[in-house]
């Protein structure tokens, strides 16, 4: 049996408790919307494996502990460490022992990018064996395909990828993006990040999905430049990467960025304009893809 733990904590001390709260007894932390499901909901915009920039004014912090923990020690200790004068308000839940493991696994399911493409959790079976179907662990949230800006990419890949075309994929968080390349029939397909199990995660989701794809820590400078480009990442590093992405791209390549909000579409064209021209090429929910070619 598990407790859950539901604790109400405005912005400016959820995050410090969370992390209190882990130090403790705590088997799984979480911080959600206390307005959730009311006209006061408030949605947050990131990309899997991004913190979003603000948590909400009314949050609450979820915290699950084994049945046996002592409950006032360790909510006590977090309320001290997080700098509070008492234990916030809390309710307590007892959890039925379950799987959890097919509890989780049952919150994704494949997921359709196009007719041509499906992206599809490794316990489940593909729903059109005839597509390309890419195979995922979404392990460490580094990204599972829900989001807008991986289908606005891998939209993008399956229109501009010709047979033997050099890829790299900047940032390539669960390798998604990569693997949709190699498995389209590019020929060397390069992923690259800063954070170590990413690179990980690339590597195994590459080996599940049969293709190969080279990884690199994103430190290292690449020795070649590739027929198609492609960055999901965020607005401000893919500003202030501007100069080291477009670098990556051969001469008459093509790139492709998302990652970016409508409104600051224009922040990055204007950001690539002294090296490449860039056009909104599709748009989803709120979100876009920047598109073009680089010039000879």
């Amino acid at each position: 049996m598990l407790l859950q733990v539901t604790l109400q904590a405005d912005a400016s001390v959820a995050e410090a408790l969370s992390e209190a709260l882990m130090d403790t007894d705590a088997v799984s932390v979480s911080i959600e919307d206390a307005d959730a499901g009311t006209d006061k909901e408030v949605a947050q915009f990131g990309e899997p494996g991004h913190v979003a920039q603000a948590l909400w004014h009314h949050s609450r912090v979820v915290a699950l502990f084994d049945g046996d923990a002592d409950l006032a020690t360790s909510l006590a200790s977090a309320a001290h460490a997080a700098g509070l004068d008492a234990v916030p308000p809390f309710t307590v839940e007892e959890v039925a022992d379950q799987d959890w493991v097919r509890l989780t696994q049952s919150q994704f399911e494949p997921i359709r990018v196009t007719e041509r493409m499906w992206i599809v959790p490794s316990w489940h079976d593909a729903p059109d064996p005839a597509a390309i179907n890419l195979e995922l662990d979404p392990g460490l949230a580094f990204g599972t395909g829900s989001h807008p800006t991986t289908r606005l990419c891998l939209q993008w890949l399956l229109d501009n990828v010709p047979r033997d075309a050099s890829v790299l994929d900047y940032g390539c968080g669960s390798g998604i993006l990569a693997i949709a390349a190699a498995k389209l029939g590019a020929g060397k397909v390069v992923g690259i990040d800063i954070d170590e199990r990413a690179l990980e995660a690339t590597q195994d989701n590459a080996q599940r999905n049969g293709v190969t794809v080279e990884v690199q820590h994103s430190g290292v400078p690449l020795a070649d430049r590739y027929d198609r480009v492609v960055a999901n990442i965020l607005t401000n590093p893919l500003c202030v990467l501007a100069p080291a992405i477009v670098a990556c791209v051969a001469e008459g390549g093509r790139l492709a960025l998302s990652g970016v909000l409508e409104v600051q579409a224009d922040q990055v064209i204007e950001a690539y304009r002294p090296y490449i021209d860039l056009e909104v090429g599709a748009s989803e929910d709120g979100w876009v893809r920047l598109q073009g070619q680089a010039r000879c």
